[in-house]
């Protein structure tokens, strides 16, 4: 190129028979002016448009990392306090079946005890309805055995024993002779044997 240059301006000095590898002065100083004003354009305009896209992308990622750490973060603790409640909720379940176990026991004794109340108090209600029944049945019988008794003592003695006096008194004595077992039984309609020959 510096040959052309040469040629047109029309040198045949030094520049024109000097190595190829030689830059021409004005060749050396139009190359220095353009790259001086492609690095001042690079490093107004396209440096700092670098540096805000590494920027952002870097503030992107620490952001993203940072979201991240506190998504982890907030991950960690809910699984801690899910834990947490976990724990507490079996502790919770196994309290109420403690208490349910020891309600249930409580109210077994207690059903068992009222049972045997009730049962005491039903044997005791049916030996005090006993006891006034047979109670009744003794004076009805009293009453009936001394009818029939003072009946049959009138029809054997051929006296009249319907005085309530009398008839009171020998049938008390008669009971109390038949409680006390002093009372033989005999058969009626028998007559003792003498031994001798009997009337034809």
């Amino acid at each position: 190129m510096h040959a052309a240059l040469a040629t047109a301006e029309g040198d045949t000095g030094f520049w024109a028979t000097v190595a190829p590898i030689v830059p021409h002065p004005l060749e050396f100083f139009f190359g220095i002016v353009t790259f001086a004003i492609l690095y001042f354009v690079v490093k107004a305009k396209v440096v700092p448009r670098l540096e805000q896209i590494y920027a952002d992308r870097t503030a992107a990622i620490e952001g993203g990392m940072n979201k991240a750490e506190e998504a982890q973060a907030q991950a960690t603790a809910a699984l801690e306090q899910y834990q947490a409640q976990l724990s507490e909720a079996r502790g919770e379940a196994s309290r109420i079946r403690e208490d349910a176990k020891a309600q249930g026991s409580a109210i077994i004794a207690e059903m068992r005890e009222q049972a045997a109340s009730e049962a005491s108090r039903i044997t005791e209600t049916a030996k005090k309805q006993i006891d006034a029944e047979r109670q009744q049945a003794v004076v009805s019988l009293r009453g009936d055995v001394g009818r029939i008794s003072t009946e049959l003592a009138s029809r054997i003695v051929g006296e009249s024993l319907e005085s309530e006096t009398r008839q009171k008194g020998i049938v008390e004595r008669f009971l109390s002779e038949l409680e006390a077992g002093e009372v033989v039984r005999e058969k009626v309609g028998t007559a003792p044997t003498t031994g001798e020959g009997g009337d034809a």
